[in-house]
């Protein structure tokens, strides 16, 4: 007896209200594909994060390393945001910081994409494999509700 396959679409919106859209292909399987549109909005951002360092004569100085470590401290301060906080207290300050914490997201999405052009790295494909892969790891059956590592579970 075939399976049915069916689409079921979500998307995300970034602070520059950008819009990666994605879809499970296959519930059945658990299979994740990205739609075009998400490879469109990658592409184009990715032209823009070009365009910019290229204008300012950057690219000399963008290494891995130091790329790399750009996207480090990028995510540094996005941890920032959370340090020290209780739950409670977390709770609040996402509220009435969105735009900040959205801001720090953005800078992170920024060197990953830099770094992923740099690399010739498909960030969209990497990220498909890596899900299946984590899939794969973490089979639902055996990891539900739990936080342990793959190889104790």
């Amino acid at each position: 007896m075939p399976s049915a396959t069916f689409a079921i679409i979500n998307y995300i919106t970034f602070p520059n209200h950008t819009s990666l859209w994605y879809t499970r292909t296959s519930v059945k399987s658990g299979k994740i594909g990205l739609m075009s549109g998400s490879q469109n909005s990658i592409e184009r951002l990715t032209k823009r994060i070009i365009k910019f360092r290229d204008a300012r004569d950057w690219k000399q100085f963008h290494n891995p390393k130091d790329v790399s470590l750009s996207l480090v401290l990028e995510a540094g301060e996005v941890m920032e945001h959370f340090q020290w906080k209780n739950k409670e207290e977390m709770e609040k300050y996402i509220v009435t910081n969105k735009d900040e914490i959205g801001e720090e997201l953005a800078d992170v999405l920024y060197w990953v994409l830099l770094m992923g052009y740099d690399l010739k790295i498909d960030v969209l494909k990497a990220l498909e494999k890596k899900i299946k892969k984590n899939e794969d790891k973490y089979p639902v059956e055996k990891a539900k509700g739990k936080h342990t590592k793959y190889n104790k579970l």
